[in-house]
């Protein structure tokens, strides 16, 4: 079967930054901002995009476009016979499944928030009215299944029209809507009356707040954030990697991409946290932000039920197009394994997700009481840590691992595959750097990881998931480890 590609380089480029931008943008970002400190968390959370996220972007569209397959048979097609880094393709696999069991449930509140607010129900409710609101949509079992089925509807049904027809014309569609949308709600929001505290929270750094919060806490709150923002390690990108040409080198196109991804969340922090300040709101406040803070916030406003649905507008379409991009990864792991067509895959896919997705949607009321990583956390909390702490920093390491190791695909190949075509060359001197410094880093990020979350349920518990990350880690170190047929026979 002709692998299909896009019809245009923009195409390819806002489809990839939909697939980056999501609900981590525009519900993360601003509230870890106003965690940790505002522009000085903002300057740290660059740096590590640029010398974390692009190099690792840069290699999962390197082995997509180089196989022309998903993360199903790309190590296969790629790896040197005799060596175990197609292993690792599990990683992909199950973590696309894993994202979308709880991704789509988010997707399905997003836009029911959207339906709620045109439809007036925040104008002139208090706080204690949105609050309620929102534990008796987490309580109606029914209500959060049908949104979360609509979107998975909608979602492959764009995904059956194939990557031109349907996932680049949607895509370029709503990026470019969401950013227009994005800078009427940020204009909006820093004239609001007190808005000005909040830009300058927001553009000046403050080193001595950062000290005060602890810049080690800081500096990896930034680091996992920038980590984590571009959908890297799962095969979401590797994936448009595979449908690309090769007329453009794929240095210039992650910068691109991770250009456009910033833009987002920074626009995102300019709608959100001056409105917080205009209206004395602690703009750290958590998840909890989007979904009660915000809704109250333009119940005061004039003009707030328009306002109210733009934003949450704004928040479908970036839930949406991630969502769309991860659909297609998961229809593609049929067509590779199973040479299945299109039609059949998304057909499956539509009824597997729509199965596994509700768990989650259950968590929240019929099996409230099941609380898997300790007193209140939920089904949504499990399987967000399985992605989140694992299997995306797991999958990047497997990625970088791959690129640069001799016996995997191997740095001169990486080079030769990613260079091809017009734009920026990725400089070849940063082999060192690739080969030891972005590993240690990514391993840094993911037992850092481990230790934040389970640190305070005390010395036993800490242990025990400490014991289980080394595993895993043990687990991808150890398929990188394998030797090519060659070289047995060379030795």
């Amino acid at each position: 079967m002709k692998r299909e590609t896009f019809g245009s380089r923009l195409g390819f480029i806002l489809v990839s930054a939909g697939c980056a931008v999501g609900i981590g943008n525009v519900w993360k970002f601003p509230y870890m901002c106003g965690q940790f400190g505002g522009a000085a968390f903002i300057l740290i959370y660059l740096v590590f995009l640029l010398i974390m996220g692009i190099p690792v972007m840069v290699c999962e569209f390197g082995v997509g476009r180089a196989s022309r397959h998903s993360v199903a048979a790309a190590y296969e097609t790629l790896e040197p016979k005799g060596t175990k880094w197609h292993i690792t393709k599990w990683i992909g696999v199950i973590g696309c499944y894993f994202l979308m069991m709880f991704y789509t449930t988010v997707g399905g509140w997003m836009l029911y928030y959207c339906v709620r607010s045109f439809r007036g129900d925040f104008v002139g409710a208090d706080m204690k009215t949105v609050s309620a609101g929102f534990s008796d949509m987490l309580g109606n079992m029914p209500l959060m299944a049908f949104w979360m089925i609509l979107i998975c509807i909608i979602g492959f049904g764009v995904c059956a029209f194939g990557i031109q027809k349907g996932i680049e014309k949607v895509s370029k569609f709503m990026m470019t809507a969401l950013l227009l949308i994005m800078i009427v709600l940020a204009i909006h929001s820093v004239m609001m009356k007190g808005a000005g505290a909040g830009i300058r929270f927001y553009l000046i750094p403050d080193f001595k707040q950062m000290a005060e919060i602890g810049i080690g806490n800081v500096i990896f709150g930034a680091m996992s954030q920038a980590f984590f923002t571009l959908s890297i390690g799962i095969g979401a990108m590797l994936i448009f990697g595979s449908y690309m040409e090769k007329d453009q080198r794929l240095f210039g196109e992650a910068v691109n991409i991770t250009v456009l991804d910033t833009i987002v969340a920074l626009m995102a922090g300019f709608i959100i946290i001056p409105a917080c300040f205009a209206y004395g709101i602690e703009p750290g406040a958590g998840p909890s932000l989007i979904f009660i803070t915000i809704p109250n916030i333009f119940a005061q406003v004039a003009g707030g039920r328009v306002w109210g649905g733009l934003f949450f507008l704004f928040l479908s379409f970036a839930a949406f197009t991630t969502l769309v991009a991860v659909f297609e990864n998961i229809i593609s792991f049929d067509m590779d394994l199973f040479g299945w067509s299109r039609k059949k895959s998304t057909l499956v896919s539509l009824i597997l997700i729509i199965i596994l997705s509700m768990p989650c949607v259950m968590g929240f009321n019929v099996l409230a009481g099941f609380t898997p990583l300790g007193e209140g956390s939920t089904i949504m909390d499990l399987e967000d840590f399985i992605v989140s702490n694992n299997l995306l920093p797991l999958g990047s390491l497997g990625y970088v691992l791959f690129c640069t190791k001799k016996n995997g695909w191997g740095w001169n190949h990486f080079l030769e595959e990613i260079n091809q075509g017009e734009g920026w060359k990725f400089p070849s001197g940063i082999k060192g750097y690739m080969s030891y410094g972005l590993p240690l880093l990514i391993i840094i990020i993911y037992l850092k990881g481990y230790y934040d979350k389970f640190q305070p349920m005390g010395t036993k518990v800490l242990v025990g998931w400490m014991i289980v990350a080394i595993l895993f880690l043990t687990f991808v170190i150890g398929c990188s480890c394998g030797k090519s047929n060659a070289e047995k026979v060379d030795k």
